[in-house]
């Protein structure tokens, strides 16, 4: 079930390209996502310091993390996040397509 909130929060996409897609979300306080999953795996990297509460499974949990820090998760996990702090939480999240092609997109980008 989702969390209860009276605001969503905010993506913003980057990029979205056959290979990534790279969206930052912006949460005010209370704020959530809404119960959802991802097509493919994932990496999220915290923009700012949080305490992020988030539902799998039916069970809630809470973590506190520091602007900078990373996670990654697999593809298909259904889920929820909250910013369960007082303060605005923002991460960018970057899902991967097509890891074989990543390596292939970077060197390309270098070059231009």
């Amino acid at each position: 079930m989702p969390f209860k909130c009276n605001e969503p929060a905010v993506p913003t996409v980057q990029q979205d390209d056959a290979t990534v897609r790279i969206t930052r979300w912006d949460f005010a306080p209370g704020a959530a996502t809404g119960w959802h999953s991802h097509g493919w795996p994932y990496f999220v990297v915290m923009l700012t310091d949080a305490v992020m509460r988030y539902e799998i499974n039916g069970e809630v949990s809470e973590v506190r993390l520091k602007a900078g820090q990373s996670y990654q998760r697999p593809a298909g996990i259904e889920h929820d996040v909250m910013n369960g702090g007082d303060k605005p939480m923002a991460f960018v999240e970057i899902e991967i397509k097509r890891p074989g092609d990543l390596g292939a997109s970077m060197v390309a980008a270098a070059s231009s």
